[in-house]
């Protein structure tokens, strides 16, 4: 099948050559449409000036116009997709992921992290939840379904695509949510992490259900929670508080603007503890119920959804990480640990480390790093594409 191509601006090849998974719409000269008009999510190839091949990738609407699949001329058929499915399979194998008995739940496919940009998929049981992020992979759905039953086989139930809310809103494709093979009998799933139990809702909650990204992280909370009082703002399901009592925090407070949120923390917190343990569920700001927190906490979790979604409004990000900080700070006990994260792509290690820097500065406390975060590593970073390594956070100690 001949595809339709595009053509580069001379030198524009650049970042191709280094096999960067991204083309941008101003790096392209002019396009040579094979049907009667290039339309979003096409498998198109990309030639330098000069004529030379260079990749194959979905076509998009917008600042990023490809999404590389693959700098070879191959096809881009059912046998493809198996086995980029079967490779990220085999990287989850290898960290011990697939057949744990006390960790059911991890990523599958990780964006350009996989080899596979605009898609995620999330494992939960036997449960495998996709999710869409460019028009490209949202019309391969049932290719990828297929690659997960053949790579999975009896293993898998259902296949659950939860694409309505992160594909192009423009591209009208009417995206809805639901089932593209097997079912489940129940909205939610009890799974596990790290031992730790899990009530996982794909239909309702955010993202896939669950924030798989903080198990190595919260792993580390369990470990310095032993005798200490924990706030976890921003708390969303509770996986945080539920490490933090695991690893015999004397009381957990759960923060989180969703009273939803707080319900499920509330309810993650009684499946693995019971009735009995001291913990305090509050639907509210987090920015605000930090000004009231006084000097009771000696262990502050601080895990804010993305404040800069793009580099546009990355000022007033670093603004309110800055102030959220400041405040978690000034009123942490002393010898007390703070726990703080950005997921905002846009913000670098850097930057994140510069900005604690103004924080500890306003606060007046003295401010030890003892750990630098990163994301799990079922959330790889693909070297050529370093803009993968999203998630950073830093465990501090505060005299």
């Amino acid at each position: 099948m001949i595809m339709t191509q595009l053509f580069l601006r001379r030198g524009k090849e650049e970042s191709l050559l280094r096999r960067h998974p991204w083309i941008f719409s101003g790096a392209i000269e002019h396009i040579k449409c094979m049907g009667e008009q290039l339309t979003e999510g096409e498998i198109v190839d990309v030639f330098t000036k000069a004529g030379d091949f260079i990749a194959r990738g979905h076509y998009q609407i917008g600042s990023i116009a490809v999404r590389v699949l693959t700098f070879e001329q191959e096809d881009i058929n059912q046998a493809w997709w198996t086995n980029r499915i079967a490779v990220a399979y085999d990287v989850r194998r290898t960290l011990g992921l697939t057949d744990n008995d006390s960790t059911d739940c991890y990523r599958l496919v990780h964006g350009e992290g996989d080899s596979l940009p605009g898609l995620v998929i999330d494992i939960y049981g036997t449960v495998a939840v996709v999710q869409c992020h460019s028009v490209g992979m949202y019309l391969s759905r049932m290719a990828i379904a297929e690659a997960l039953r053949e790579v999975y086989g009896e293993r898998l139930t259902a296949i659950y695509d939860k694409s309505s809310q992160t594909v192009p809103f423009k591209a009208g494709l009417n995206a809805v949510d639901g089932y593209i093979w097997g079912k489940s009998d129940h909205k939610s799933l009890v799974v596990k992490e790290n031992g730790e139990k899990f009530l996982v809702n794909w239909e309702e909650g955010q993202k896939t259900g669950f924030f798989l990204d903080q198990r190595y992280n919260r792993e580390l909370v369990r470990h310095y929670a032993k005798g200490r009082t924990v706030l976890n703002t921003f708390c969303y399901t509770g996986g945080f508080s539920v490490y933090a009592a695991s690893g015999g925090a004397v009381e957990v407070c759960s923060v989180d603007a969703s009273e939803r949120a707080v319900e499920l923390a509330d309810q993650n917190m009684r499946l693995n503890f019971g009735e009995e343990y001291p913990h305090k569920a509050v639907a509210a700001d987090a920015v605000e119920y930090l000004k009231q927190i006084g000097d009771k906490y000696d262990l502050i979790i601080l895990d804010p959804p993305a404040f800069a979604k793009h580099h546009k409004v990355l000022g007033n990000a670093m603004q309110g990480y800055k102030r959220i900080n400041a405040r978690a700070m000034s009123q942490i006990k002393s010898g007390g640990i703070l726990f703080t994260f950005s997921c905002s792509q846009a913000v670098s290690k850097e930057l994140f480390r510069t900005m604690v820097f103004s924080a500890a500065a306003i606060a007046g406390r003295k401010v030890r790093i003892l750990h630098q975060l990163s994301q799990p590593a079922d959330h790889p970073i693909n070297i050529y594409h370093p803009e993968g390594e999203y998630l950073k956070g830093l465990v501090l100690y505060v005299e």
